[in-house]
This record gives structure tokens, sequence and C-alpha cells, in this order.
């Protein structure tokens, strides 16, 4: 579990930034050079590359390079993982709304009906 944590840690922290949230965001419409990825942020290359490597470290992107040009792509695996986390977590939010719901109701009840307390 302690393992499962840690990754989820890294990716957590690879979408904490908003630099990395729009280069996944702009990978998720298909595969993208880094100069193509690098375009629209105001930033050197150098910079913009730590981005990439944090973001191929945690898992969500692969690069491969060919000839001169390194392409990106979204590593689907790594979102599976955020998913079940969160389904799970989800589930388990779900579950402590309903049982407030339902003793809230209870109670609600017991409250305008007086002989429901006997």
């Amino acid at each position: 579990m302690e393992q499962y944590s840690d990754r989820l840690d890294v990716i957590f922290q690879a979408l904490a930034d908003p630099t990395r949230r729009a280069v996944l965001s702009r990978l998720g419409g298909g595969p993208a050079s880094i100069s193509d990825l690098a375009r629209p942020f105001d930033m050197a290359l150098p910079s913009f590359m730590k981005h990439i490597h944090f973001l191929e470290g945690s898992g969500l992107i692969r690069t491969h390079k060919q000839g001169r040009v390194r392409t990106c792509a979204i590593e689907k695996a790594q979102f599976a993982a955020v998913e079940t986390w969160l389904s799970a977590q989800r589930a388990l939010w779900e579950g402590r709304a309903d049982r407030l719901e339902k003793f809230s109701t209870e109670h609600e009840e017991e409250r305008h009906d007086p002989l429901s307390r006997s």
C-alpha cells in the first residue's frame, strides 16, 4: 500500500502544476513534439524540459526521439491508478454522506413526532 501511495504522491504532484496540466491537456489530443508543446509557454526551453522530465518521471507521459525530434504521448496506465483511487474515495464519501442523511432524517422525524421518543 505504501508503494501505491508513493506513486499517487508523485502523480498528484505532477498534476499540481498548471504548466504540466496544460501539457497533459494538449497531449489528450494526441502526441506532440517538445517544440509544439513548449510554444504556448513564456519560458526558456530548459525550464520547460524540467516539466517534461517531471511528467515522464511520474509515468504520466512517455517520450521517444526520432532523429532530432522528441515526441511526447500520454501514458494511460498511470491515469488508471488515479481513477482507481478516486473511485475508492468517492465510494467512501458517498457512504458517509448516506449515513449522515439517514441520521439527520431520523432525528428530524423524532423532533417532529414527540410520540416516537418513548
